[in-house]
């Protein structure tokens, strides 16, 4: 089949080239434009406990003030605020309502009766209430900007410093960090892949190709993304643009180095050019198909999460990989069959000349000599790095976690923290609703307060007044919940469980609770991510499997590659708990992380495998027994998956300049699987096991045999022709 597809594609070269380029440019100018979600509670599903309460809140208080910002003033020589400074602060919010700020509802004052000022009175904070119904468009950042730039000049001249925090300035400052993160990621991508492939070939040109094809194809790519976003409502979350820039750009290179090696050694063995690009084709295409096809599952499986930001994750990554792996063997195949040699690998000679591959050779003859040991040692090298996992702990900060920490929301928000209560800045709500339509009794709501009270991790309970905080129609009270904790950390997660115990316990007769609020919402994202560990995990290596056993025509070969996988899965986690627990010393992982681990080492890493051991197969059937076709996969397989691991590990590597946490986590955990997966799992485990099982690991297919179960199964050039065994 690919025999066939690469003589197609390199007779209509440019037919192929141009359908590219006209589905690029009809597929981005009809495309709607991708759009990031910064609403936590938008990734929930409606049973959910948060997402009820935040409707019930929505119909009972809809005109209440709902603060989508905190102004948070102090003075320039931090001394206490004294009367004059009470006097600027009412100037500085009179003067933002005044300026009537499109989406902002209301501004309210300072006040020590609501509790504005901190207990040292050396801080005070002043709410302001923005239309929550716009919180993803640019009229709800728009306004927290105006606040800052308009509150700013209102305060200059006075002895105050003026700052804001809470939801809208946090997406502000999320919205200019994934700029300035998009662009370094983007930027430091495109110069690894340059260099690290102009070292490999020393070929300018070969190190611009996979870029420019990635160019035209990642527009088809983005487009469609856009389109199944629109179509089926996926709510990609801000790191979504990154991650795929990674992924277009890292995968891409990778199934182009593995055409590309191979084309390079067809030329060697005497093929002309356009037979070259054929039979590289017609050699890797199933290699890439396959690995593209356990990438597309792993990640197309996300669609059963129960959260909003992996339903969209999980499928727009599965369309970029889908159109990377067309691209590779179409798009690809047809620029390079239209280049000639000299001038595609110059100014190089090198590429004429088979390299002794010294270093893999001698890698290739210790793992067939000593399979044993070089299965015992790099299965222990991911057994110990495994153990570490057992360290991790999730953390929910995703706001603190997606930016620096000197933007202005994190200023604001770690200063709340310190000045008053570290759950003041962002307080539960406990909404009690009668179900008999009967008024809820202000007076019977003391003894319940007092229960929630009690609970271990409470700061404060506060009470409704008939004025604030009761509905129009007196069915429904509003009871704030201060916790000790700040919102998003383990302990205020655990605090409001046992809140929502009480809660619903307690509740009056003929009345029913529900607990909202930022912490609640993580409580539940925390309930929603052990349903899908329990749910995607499986059903991914199933479906991996089950491609895997389809490729290698085996049933024995599929159990030991996802089990080599999963032990993977395991080093990555727990060298990435080392690094960042152990030794930086942070409080958690970021929460998500272990099934985006999961989801790229497993898809990705099989990769490798599916390169390593085709290759391994391929060796088999020229008649080579178990242990010499393992030497020779790892001494003409290794530098292909050598090469592609450094670029995609460096590629996610990038992450890395986006100067915010989950970013950090990400790229490093990611980076570090590739390179367990490529020079660990692939270049030793997975060969050294196969060696090991000999024919029994082709059981039933005999994958390593003519398909009769004796003799060679001698390779066919693009037109099917058998040729000799010494082509290589």
């Amino acid at each position: 089949m690919f025999h066939r597809l690469g003589h197609v594609v390199v007779r209509r070269a440019w037919w192929v080239i141009g359908a590219w380029l006209i589905a690029a440019v009809a597929i981005i100018a009809t495309a709607p434009p991708l759009k990031a979600n910064t609403d936590e509670a938008a990734f929930l599903p409606k049973h959910y406990e948060s997402i009820q309460a935040m409707d019930l809140q929505q119909k009972a208080f809809p005109s209440n003030l709902s603060p989508s910002a905190l102004l948070l003033f102090e003075r320039n020589d931090g001394g206490q605020l004294d009367q004059s400074d009470a006097a600027a602060m009412d100037k500085v919010t009179q003067g933002l309502a005044d300026k009537k700020i499109p989406l902002v509802e209301q501004v309210l004052p300072v006040s020590e009766k609501m509790g504005s000022y901190s207990k040292d009175h050396k801080y005070a904070m002043a709410l302001v209430s923005i239309d929550k119904t716009k919180m993803q468009s640019d009229e709800f950042t728009d306004a927290a900007k105006k606040l800052r730039d308009e509150g700013k000049a209102l305060a200059s001249g006075t002895n105050l410093k003026y700052q804001v925090g809470g939801p809208a300035a946090t997406s502000l400052d999320q919205k200019d960090s994934s700029k300035t993160a998009g662009m370094l990621i983007g930027l430091g991508t495109v110069v690894i892949i340059l260099l690290t492939l102009g070292i490999i070939f020393r070929s300018p040109i070969i190190a611009l190709l996979p870029v420019l094809s990635v160019v035209i194809y990642s527009m088809v790519a983005t487009g469609l993304i856009s389109d199944a976003s629109k179509v089926f409502g996926l709510k990609a979350d801000s790191s979504m643009e990154q991650i795929l820039t990674v992924v277009l750009y890292g995968v891409g290179t990778d199934y182009f180095l593995f055409l590309m090696f191979r084309y390079r050694e067809r030329l060697r063995a005497g093929d002309n050019r356009k037979e070259a690009v054929a039979n590289a084709v017609g050699r890797v295409g199933e290699a890439i198909t396959s690995a593209a096809g356990a990438v597309v599952v792993a990640f197309a499986v996300l669609v059963l999460s129960s959260l909003g930001m992996f339903k969209a994750l999980g499928p727009s990554l599965a369309i970029a990989v889908a159109v990377t792996a067309i691209a590779s063997v179409t798009l690809v195949p047809a620029i390079l069959c239209l280049i000639p040699e000299k001038v595609l690998f110059w100014p190089s000679k090198a590429w004429q000349r088979e390299p002794s591959n010294a270093r893999f050779a001698a890698i290739g003859r210790t793992v067939g000599r000593r399979p044993v040991a070089a299965a015992l040692v790099s299965g222990l090298v991911m057994v110990g790095l495994a153990f570490a996992a057992l360290g991790y702990k999730g953390t929910f900060d995703m706001a603190g976690s997606s930016m620096p920490k000197n933007k202005e929301s994190m200023v604001v928000q770690d200063t709340m923290i310190k000045a008053y209560s570290a759950g003041a800045a962002d307080p539960a709500h406990v909404y009690v609703t009668s179900e008999n339509g009967n008024k809820i009794d202000l007076g019977a709501l003391q003894g319940y307060a007092n229960d929630l009270g009690k609970v271990d991790g409470v700061s404060s309970v506060a009470l409704p007044s008939p004025e604030h905080g009761v509905s129009q129609d007196g069915l429904t009270a509003d009871i704030t919940v201060v916790l000790k904790d700040e919102a998003a950390s383990n302990k205020a997660i655990d605090t409001i469980g046992e809140v929502r115990k009480v809660a619903h316990a307690e509740a009056p007769a003929g009345t029913k609770a529900l607990v909202a609020g930022t912490t609640s919402v993580y409580k539940d994202i925390n309930t929603a991510m052990a349903h899908d560990y329990s749910l995607v995990f499986p059903i991914a290596a199933v479906l991996i499997m089950i491609i895997l056993g389809l490729l290698l025509r085996s049933v024995v070969a599929p159990w030991y590659l996802m089990a080599s996988v999963g032990l993977g899965f395991g080093a990555t986690l727990g060298a990435t708990t080392l690094v960042f627990q152990n030794i930086k010393g942070e409080a958690g992982l970021m929460f998500m992380l272990p099934i985006l681990i999961y989801l790229f080492v497993v898809a990705l890493g099989t990769d490798y495998n599916i390169l390593m051991i085709a290759r391994l197969r391929e060796e088999a059937r020229e008649g080579r027994n178990p242990r010499e076709a393992a030497s020779q996969a790892i001494r003409h397989g290794g530098p292909t998956v050598a090469a592609a691991g450094f670029i995609l590990a460096a590629t996610f590597g990038t992450m890395l300049l986006a100067g915010n946490t989950m970013m950090s986590e990400m790229g490093f955990s990611i980076a570090i699987g590739i390179i367990i997966a490529a020079f660990v799992m692939s270049m030793f485990f997975t060969p050294a096991l196969t060696a090991l099982l000999g024919h029994r690991a082709w059981w039933p297919g005999h994958g390593d045999s003519n398909g009769h179960g004796e003799g060679p199964a001698p390779l066919a050039d693009a037109h099917g022709v058998p040729e000799p065994a010494g082509r290589r």
